[in-house]
């Protein structure tokens, strides 16, 4: 699983989700990208799913980028306990996505074959996804 090896504070405030993503939104390594275009949270659990799904359909023909990374602590109360008495213990970690973040990209496979590989990628996702090639990879900040 992805998580972080050190933070400054142990556990975190929630995020409010508002705006496009103003950061990571535009190709910087491979020729085709899976991008969000909707608001959400990806546990470190989503972002392995999917990138066994596409290693495992790329073989070794290309190569594969994950742009995002879980750095946020989630934390969950135990089942049957009172309210109050502090907030729970960490359980996981997630990344906040805005639209427009770019999640994976891939060089050296095919158009076709990139896009079936991310419509799979698309399943284990639970933040709606948009496919963009090179070409088009132009995406609205406004």
């Amino acid at each position: 699983m992805l998580m972080p090896k050190q933070t400054k504070f142990r556990k975190c405030h929630k995020l409010k989700s508002k705006g496009k993503a103003q950061k990571g939104c535009s190709l910087s390594f491979g020729s085709i990208a899976l991008i969000s275009t909707s608001y959400g949270r990806l546990l470190s659990n989503h972002i392995e799913a999917a990138r066994i799904v596409i290693s495992r359909e790329i073989k070794k023909s290309g190569k594969l980028w994950i742009r995002i990374y879980p750095d946020r602590p989630l934390t969950k109360k135990p089942a049957e306990i009172r309210m109050g008495k502090g907030k729970g213990p960490v359980t996981g970690w997630y990344a906040m996505i805005k639209p427009g973040r770019v999640l994976y990209e891939i060089d050296g496979v095919d158009t076709l074959k990139a896009r079936s590989i991310f419509k799979l990628a698309q399943a284990k996702l639970p933040v709606l996804t948009k496919i963009i090639i090179h070409e088009d990879c132009y995406y609205e900040k406004n």
